[in-house]
């Protein structure tokens, strides 16, 4: 600014000059010259002055909006949880929930005693049994309905590759039982050596449990005790494994297919591997 004004202010002392004498005029110019850088230096102060404000302003002013507009998405964070509150779902006399594939079922059987209730986890284990392999209906159920028992037998025969220690002709049998708790929601399934094990292959056959159970991907081995009719103590290899229908909403019928399926394929491929040990071998095979 100081830079632009003074030459405006050269052409006022040119116009002195010509009216009086060279030395009073180069004077005069000079006291105007300081005279005018000193107005300069004022004007530059003002405005100099004069900005600060502005910027205060300016900054009052975005302080101000953002403070305003703080309130508004609280009232809506506020608002969002009573649109997005769930439906309860009603329940039926099972605590079954209305979206449940078995929700309001009431079934009942016919057995000698008379009519008999057939809860849910029954009910499905009785859907597969019968009405997806066909067979006739053995399941026991109680009086209160909270339990159930299936009980068959299968034949185990070993594989054909030529490494397994079990061949296609090794064949035995296996006793089954499904159990049902309805309180709990679970079935379980236990698959039996029907021979009982020799006290002399306990101990080999306790050892050939630990090294095969961190092996098996579903479900374990296991050494069960009972006593017999006579009141002796027998031994028996069992397998058993457990599936839980509760929360299950569709597919009850299929979990309980699946783990039949797969505890007979899990067992299967450890009493061949237990069959590396040629006494447990000829145990299972006598």
């Amino acid at each position: 600014m100081a830079t632009k004004k003074s030459p405006a202010k050269k052409k006022v002392a040119t116009k002195v000059v010509k009216k009086a004498p060279a030395k009073k005029a180069v004077k005069k110019v000079s006291t105007k010259k300081v005279v005018a850088k000193k107005a300069v230096k004022k004007v530059v102060k003002k405005t100099a002055s004069k900005k600060p404000a502005a910027k205060k302003a300016i900054k009052k002013v975005v302080a101000k909006k953002p403070a305003a507009k703080k309130p508004a998405p609280k009232k809506a964070a506020k608002k969002s949880p009573k649109a997005a509150a769930p439906k309860k779902l009603k329940v039926d006399q099972y605590g079954l929930e209305e979206d449940d594939e078995f929700y309001g079922l009431y079934f009942a059987k016919s057995t000698n005693k008379g009519l008999v209730e057939v809860k849910p986890c029954t009910f499905s284990l009785m859907y597969w049994w019968k009405g997806l392999l066909g067979y006739p209906d053995m399941i026991e159920i109680s009086k209160d309905s909270n339990t159930a028992m299936l009980q068959f037998e299968s034949t185990f025969g070993g594989g054909d590759s030529g490494e397994t220690e079990l061949t296609e002709k090794d064949v035995f049998d296996v006793d089954h039982i499904i159990e049902v708790d309805e309180q709990e929601q679970l079935v379980s399934l236990y698959s039996y050596v029907p021979i009982p094990v020799p006290e002399k292959l306990i101990g080999a056959l306790g050892l050939s449990i630990l090294n095969i159970n961190p092996e098996t991907r579903y479900g374990s081995l296991e050494i069960c005790s009972t006593d017999n009719e006579e009141g002796a103590n027998e031994h028996f290899l069992r397998y058993r494994a457990a599936t839980y229908l509760r929360g299950v909403k569709s597919g009850k019928v299929e979990a309980i297919e699946s783990m039949v399926t797969n505890g007979s394929e899990f067992f299967g491929l450890a009493l061949d591997a237990m069959c590396v040990n040629k006494s447990i071998k000829k145990w299972l095979l006598s």
